[in-house]
């Protein structure tokens, strides 16, 4: 059985879009989740409540402007699910961003590579690769989410995160193994010694960590 995780998007069964029409939503909610259904684009696993029914996921959909932006929730049976995947890889949103941004964004895709890592942009720039619908507003954020197996990683993704990306302002997340995932803004100000505390996330949750300790089991486990 695939493991949930994070941004992880989820593509439906003609049945499982059957079970989420078949809710009694409002007009417009009911007219973005029937253009989704048609044109068979995905969900993305959200945070799992503790009150899910046995063999249920949780997952959501980040409506585009044309819908007023709106977040929609759905709990559904895991069987409903076709698959799961990705959000695509950073190289495929570099035509909605500004030219000036792109080239520093190439040199970002490829210092990661060469760490052994990758960014996918998530948010409404991952959206609008994934739909080809308006979810970019002006000025919207770049959020990215590399995986890291190691501190080291981390601390190498922050840097080059650091960097920029010219007009546009990156954020976003570094996910380690076990899907306990950092802002990693907050992981530089935490490293720095800015904070004592810093934010940990998961799909069941969040906690605060004190000590850079709590991460070395999860580079082990990876």
């Amino acid at each position: 059985m695939t493991p949930l995780h994070r941004h992880q998007i989820a593509w439906l069964s003609r049945d499982g879009w059957h079970h989420v029409l078949a809710r009694d939503w409002d007009d417009e909610a009911r007219d973005c989740l029937r253009h989704w259904a048609l044109q068979r684009l995905p969900l993305v696993v959200t945070r799992q409540p503790e009150q899910l029914r046995d063999g249920e996921i949780a997952l959501g959909l980040s409506a585009p402007a044309r819908w007023q932006r709106r977040r929609m929730a759905v709990q559904l049976p895991r069987a409903a699910v076709a698959y799961f995947d990705e959000f695509p890889g950073l190289a495929r949103v570099l035509g909605q961003l500004p030219a000036p941004a792109r080239m520093p964004l190439r040199r970002l895709a490829q210092a990661l590579q060469a760490h052994g890592m990758a960014a996918r942009p998530y948010g409404s720039h991952g959206w609008q690769a994934l739909t080809g619908l308006e979810h970019v507003r002006p000025g919207s954020d770049l959020d990215l989410w590399v995986g890291v197996s190691s501190i080291e990683q981390a601390d190498a993704a922050t840097a080059l995160l650091a960097d920029g990306a010219g007009p546009v302002r990156l954020d976003g997340e570094l996910v380690f193994p076990g899907d306990e995932a950092v802002a990693w803004r907050e992981w530089q100000a935490w490293r720095g010694g800015h904070t004592r505390l810093l934010l940990v996330k998961g799909l069941a949750g969040a906690f605060t960590v004190r000590s850079l300790s709590h991460f070395e089991p999860l580079a082990v486990a990876a």
